[in-house]
């Protein structure tokens, strides 16, 4: 079992650890310490799910549907650039108490998954990532397919948990106003950019 887990391990931490939308909304729920554990579980489970899918071979039902694709792509872009246009329009705000960690005007727990939820799942590279590459390699498994996905599977709980729990060491960082300014900055940018990508 170990001879497969581990592979399905590392190979979805391989996939996962590279910085993107999702992995940008975690960090910033961690800081804020807004429902992380219903965000990095929505994340998790949703990886799972995705990964399952591939191993069973769902990822040849995605390659006969062929507008499914661009469908995703075009929707995901559209979303990334709402999402960079609100994040850079707090990074332009004066009001520091909207920045600031112990902000009252906090997200519910509804909207904080709906948004995570959205990062999730109308980004086409994590299907890719999950179901189509994850679903190939998974086939050289025969016969430990399952010890693989569930590699993989713990992979995600690991890094989006350590990720969500683990941004609070960067608390004293962002005790100003001007450092919350340059994240949400960061993040408008990064989520124009993979929009871009998917667009183009």
């Amino acid at each position: 079992m170990a001879t497969a887990f581990i592979p399905g391990f590392l190979l979805g931490l391989s996939l996962i650890v590279a910085i993107g939308a999702q992995n940008a909304f975690v960090l910033r729920q961690g800081l804020r310490q807004e429902h992380v554990f219903a965000v990095c579980l929505a994340c998790a489970l949703s990886d799972a799910v995705l990964i399952a899918a591939g191993v069973a071979g769902f990822g040849m039902a995605v390659d006969a549907l062929p507008w499914l694709e661009p469908a995703m792509r075009y929707g995901g872009a559209l979303f990334l650039f709402a999402y960079a246009a609100r994040s850079l329009h707090s990074a332009l705000r004066r009001r520091h108490g909207h920045l600031a960690p112990s902000s009252r005007h906090a997200q519910s727990r509804y909207a904080a998954l709906a948004t995570c939820l959205a990062l999730t799942w109308l980004n086409p590279h994590v299907y890719l990532d999950t179901v189509v590459l994850l679903g190939s390699i998974s086939s050289q498994y025969e016969g430990r397919k399952t010890a693989f996905a569930l590699g993989a599977i713990a992979a995600s709980f690991a890094f989006f948990f350590a990720l969500g729990y683990g941004a609070r060491l960067l608390r004293p960082v962002f005790a100003s106003a001007r450092a919350w300014r340059a994240l949400d900055a960061c993040v408008g940018i990064l989520m124009i950019v993979i929009g871009v990508k998917l667009v183009m």
